[in-house]
């Protein structure tokens, strides 16, 4: 199996990754974009990609990206985000003039950059990609956000550990394929759907959920290109695409959706098998 994530070694989707299957072959990329068409059009078999982390909230891009693309979501894991500040060894907190990393992973170390003074914050395109930075530019006054295990890899020590805002820090991990994940049946199913800029339409749609007893678990507004203030809806449901109520609801809802899409029917996160 080869599984593609966007990232360098060492990066929390690598981490991920290795959740779905700790014998693939990972293909890192450098832009979600990437993972898609790695997907797409060989050589991965799938793709991991974060989409929503229990500080710093959704990831945009992939709900946008998974609409514009048509490859499913067959699977989903969680990673417990742990964040330090890597520096080369030697260096000291108080020389550290820049600090590099993901936007994401900033957002969720502001209580600790805000004790910072002096200090320049630089978003950059992946968390173990700064480390990396770090290495490579031996820049002894720029420490990086990233994981432990990216300061093993890249040679960096740890000037501050576990710098996230909150302990219960968690990034939940999409993966798409054309191929399901595995033989377990599925319980989770995410759609995609617009509606009519009508007085209740939305409590309509809710509503056809809500009647036949199918639990939302996410629902999530991204604006619609080149229609101002019209959106696309994405919903979580808790429950298999082909059970009855679920089937009915989607029933419902296809009367008065203009677009109404399935982007996979998948099993749900439970924890890492002992």
């Amino acid at each position: 199996m080869k599984i593609a994530y966007q990232g360098e070694p060492g990066a929390f989707s690598e981490a991920a990754s290795r959740l779905v299957s700790s014998d693939a072959s990972l293909i890192p990329c450098k832009s979600f974009e990437e993972v898609f068409a790695s997907v797409e059009q060989g050589p991965a078999q799938y793709g991991v990609l974060p989409i929503e982390n229990s500080i710093g909230g959704s990831i945009h891009r992939n709900y946008d990206l998974l609409m514009e693309n048509h490859l499913p979501i067959v699977g989903e894991v969680e990673v417990p985000v742990v964040h330090h500040l890597l520096a080369l060894p030697g260096a000291s907190l108080s020389a550290i003039k820049r600090v590099y990393s993901h936007p994401q992973a900033l957002a969720q170390c502001e209580r600790f950059l805000r004790t910072l003074s002096g200090v320049e914050i630089i978003a950059t395109y992946d968390t173990a990609g700064s480390a990396k930075m770090v290495q490579d530019g031996k820049l002894t006054d720029t420490a990086a956000i990233a994981s432990a295990r990216a300061g093993e890899i890249f040679g960096l020590a740890p000037l501050a550990s576990s710098i996230q805002d909150f302990s219960d820090n968690i990034t939940r991990f999409i993966v798409i394929g054309r191929r399901p994940l595995s033989n377990d049946p599925p319980d989770k199913t995410t759609i995609v759907f617009s509606l009519p800029n009508e007085p209740g339409s939305l409590f309509k749609a809710l509503s056809a959920f809500a009647l036949r007893g199918v639990t939302l678990t996410k629902l999530e507004s991204r604006p619609i290109p080149g229609r101002p203030w019209e959106y696309l809806f994405y919903v979580d449901l808790a429950a298999a695409r082909d059970e009855m109520p679920c089937q009915r609801a989607l029933g419902n809802l296809a009367e008065f959706a203009p677009v109404l899409r399935t982007l996979g029917s998948y099993k749900g996160w439970k924890g890492q098998p002992s």
